[in-house]
């Protein structure tokens, strides 16, 4: 009789150093809640990996449930600043601790790397060719953008295709019959402002994807001219964990699962 071979297995410094390598983590600017690294840290080994858009009480509990060592979250555990460790917020800390589960988070510089990003994965799945950035924060471009030759309403078709797998329903500004599409940005998550809707016309600009924005971008885009595309927040956001789970499986050989749920926004 033959013993099954271990699994796979890594020591969490060892993974943690490659994220931060891979993903610049240190030299990324972004929000203060963002807190991008090693949130909470484990007994020292990861044998699974579990990806997931949000950091939650359902994320963790499946994580734990597949066995994973490691949670790697798009948007992490502090966003909404200090708070006590009481109702929803006490139980997601107590299943981590549990289930020996370290949770890593990376936003901005996970949607803005060049080729495991949001932004880039995303407008590869919906056909377009990056070729420069978009949507400016402090030192870095957090989203892309490029050229096509393409009918707008096409464009629309590809991420309603998109949106609708992760139970999200696009929405978009008018398009007219006939409109076509030259020259697109693409930012993911809230990717709708006054600021990308600014940079959009400053750069000529004629098609803006993202995930959301408020309902006065919708305005403000028919005045400049510009078509918006809101994919959802959640759908644009599943390409970037899920490309890092991929990474640490070529990188350690560890397994990797996506987990979480999608919230139709």
């Amino acid at each position: 009789m033959t013993e099954a071979a271990a699994a796979p297995a890594a020591s969490l410094d060892a993974v943690v150093a490659h994220l931060d390598a891979l993903l610049r983590t240190r030299e990324v600017p972004d929000y203060p809640g963002a807190v991008n690294g090693l949130q909470v840290a484990n007994s020292g080994r990861v044998d699974r990996v579990a990806v997931a858009v949000d950091f939650s009480r359902a994320a963790v509990e499946q994580a734990v449930a597949a066995g994973a060592g490691l949670l790697i979250v798009h948007h992490g555990m502090f966003w909404g600043g200090a708070q006590p460790m009481v109702g929803p917020a006490y139980e997601r800390v107590r299943r981590v601790f549990a289930g020996d589960l370290a949770v890593y988070a990376s936003h901005l510089p996970l949607d803005a790397h060049p080729t495991l990003g949001n932004n880039v994965l995303l407008a590869r799945a919906l056909g377009l060719e990056p070729a420069g950035g978009f949507a400016r924060f402090k030192t870095v471009d957090v989203g892309v953008c490029g050229e096509a030759d393409v009918e707008t309403a096409e464009l629309v078709e590809r991420a309603r295709a998109f949106a609708a797998h992760w139970g999200h329903a696009l929405v978009h500004t008018p398009v007219a019959p006939g409109r076509r599409t030259r020259r697109w940005g693409l930012c993911t998550g809230a990717g709708a402002s006054s600021d990308t809707l600014a940079e959009a016309g400053a750069r000529g600009i004629d098609t803006l994807i993202v995930g959301e924005g408020p309902h006065h971008t919708g305005v403000e885009a028919a005045e400049r001219g510009v078509a918006v595309l809101y994919a959802g927040h959640y759908a644009t956001e599943t390409l970037g964990v899920r490309a890092l789970g991929e990474e640490l499986g070529r990188a350690f050989g560890l397994p990797w699962a996506f987990v979480g749920e999608p919230t139709g926004l």
